[in-house]
């Protein structure tokens, strides 16, 4: 049950966007830049990412979520996600993918743990400059979206099906597209 009176039923940060439909806009605008926008990672990387980091948090709905969200990108599907969340160091990634999720780990932990160290790996294993970047803020922004759900406990949908029916949504149109659609049907 919510810590708050929320004025809507629906799971995880959905609810939370009904309850202050102003924040809405510019927090699924950062996701969709972020997850969706042009990049040299894919989206169902830049999703990976972020389902890695919501899992690190221990995080539910984002962690379910947002594996859904990359399976449905990657052509390894849920497989690869949940190795991933498994066991990193032995997932089958790039040596790139692997040296962003360290970056991203690091996040996780506190943004001083970003050590030159980190930077210079993923660099040597072709990640560019812009990758790097987006990793941080990736991982930054799901431990916000990740402490913001659980922080006023937010209703948890347990069907798998919630999330991988979304997920194809997302992968059609995007956060953005996803949220007008919504929007338009109420």
């Amino acid at each position: 049950m919510p810590h708050i009176t929320l004025n809507t039923s629906e799971p995880g940060i959905r609810g939370l966007f009904r309850f202050r439909p102003e924040t809405a806009l510019p927090l699924n605008a950062l996701v969709e830049a972020l997850l969706c926008g042009p990049g040299t990672l894919t989206r169902g990387e830049r999703e990976l990412i972020a389902a890695y980091v919501s899992g690190l948090n221990e995080c539910r709905y984002c962690y379910s979520a947002h594996a859904a969200y990359a399976a449905a990108q990657l052509p390894e599907g849920m497989t690869l996600v949940e190795q991933v969340h498994d066991d990193v160091d032995s997932a089958p990634v790039s040596a790139k993918m692997r040296a962003l999720l360290d970056v991203a780990g690091a996040v996780q932990r506190g943004g001083r743990e970003v050590t030159e160290d980190l930077v210079t790996a993923a660099r040597a294993e072709g990640a560019t400059d812009v990758e790097i970047h987006d990793t941080v803020l990736i991982a930054a922004a799901f431990c916000m979206f990740n402490r913001y759900v659980d922080g006023l406990a937010t209703v948890l949908p347990d069907d798998p099906d919630f999330y991988t029916d979304r997920a194809q949504r997302i992968a059609a149109h995007g956060y953005l597209g996803v949220l007008q659609q919504e929007v338009i049907r109420e």
